[in-house]
């Protein structure tokens, strides 16, 4: 069985999951107009895309409402058609301007399941390459990303404009 360590996500995991002001951290992007500063590399009329901050792999992207809700249950039709065509669009994306081997693409609902912000939905679209895994984050603790984010940002933001 393969595994996807990723330690230098534990910074995430035990820091704090709101925004500079306090406010929720999706909420605070959501509203913000600085998707520059914030990697939002997509906005819809109900959803939007922005990097992940402390990614799995490089092109770690993360598809959700505007709207915060906890489940899939909670969203209207026309918000759940909107968010599957944006994260669609962003998986295309990656795969044309990083040439991935594949992808893992998911959820998590409730904590247990591994939820790190839960009371915001958000989709994982998570690039992988063949030996994408090393001795580097498993034990040097480092996390080796082939760009900066804004240059993935930079780039995402182009391919979606296709």
């Amino acid at each position: 069985m393969e595994s996807l360590h990723a330690p230098w996500r534990i910074e995430y995991v035990l820091g704090p999951k709101e925004g500079e002001d306090g406010e929720p951290l999706f909420a605070g992007i959501a509203q913000s107009n600085d998707d520059i500063k914030n990697h939002v590399i997509a906005r819809t009329k109900s959803s939007f895309a922005v990097l992940n901050t402390f990614p799995y792999s490089g092109g770690h992207v993360l598809v959700l409402p505007y709207r915060q809700v906890s489940d899939l249950d909670e969203l209207t039709e026309v918000e759940l058609l909107d968010l599957m065509k944006l994260l669609v669009r962003c998986k295309q994306a990656i795969a044309s301007s990083m040439q991935p081997h594949g992808f893992n693409v998911g959820l998590n609902i409730g904590r247990v399941a591994g939820a790190g912000i839960e009371e915001h939905l958000h989709f994982h679209i998570v690039p992988r390459w063949q030996g994408d895994t090393n001795f580097m984050p498993t034990i040097g603790q480092t996390s080796v990303l082939p760009e900066a984010l804004s240059e993935t940002a930079d780039k995402l933001r182009a391919a979606l404009k296709d």
